[in-house]
């Protein structure tokens, strides 16, 4: 017999209004449109950026919302609450990781 299993985890999203603002000037896109990438349950990569995790650990998140693609720059305040930090359209490489990371593994 084979069991599955779906855990549902619910997550408070929040951020800073002025960087939403300047985000939303500078590259098309809420933080609001960007939230939907954690709240709409879709498979999204996430990648840990340790470049910039000096203070805190923040992470890559590459995936679909409704109107593309996008790149979310986030950290954790605690097991249920992601700041977002930034948010973008993803660029042409970060698609195709995205891409790659759907397709089955051997």
């Amino acid at each position: 017999m084979v069991s599955q299993w779906l855990i549902l985890r619910v997550v408070e999203v929040a951020w800073d209004e002025a960087k939403n603002v300047a985000n939303q000037r500078r590259h098309g896109i809420s933080f609001e449109e960007a939230a939907e990438l954690f709240t709409s349950g879709v498979d999204y990569l996430e990648i840990f950026d340790e470049a910039h995790s000096d203070t805190e650990d923040r992470f890559l998140a590459v995936g679909p919302i409704r109107r593309g693609l996008v790149l979310v720059v986030w950290t954790e305040r605690d097991d249920d609450t992601i700041r977002i930090i930034s948010a973008r359209w993803a660029t042409r490489r970060e698609r195709a990781l995205y891409a790659s990371s759907l397709e089955p593994k051997p």
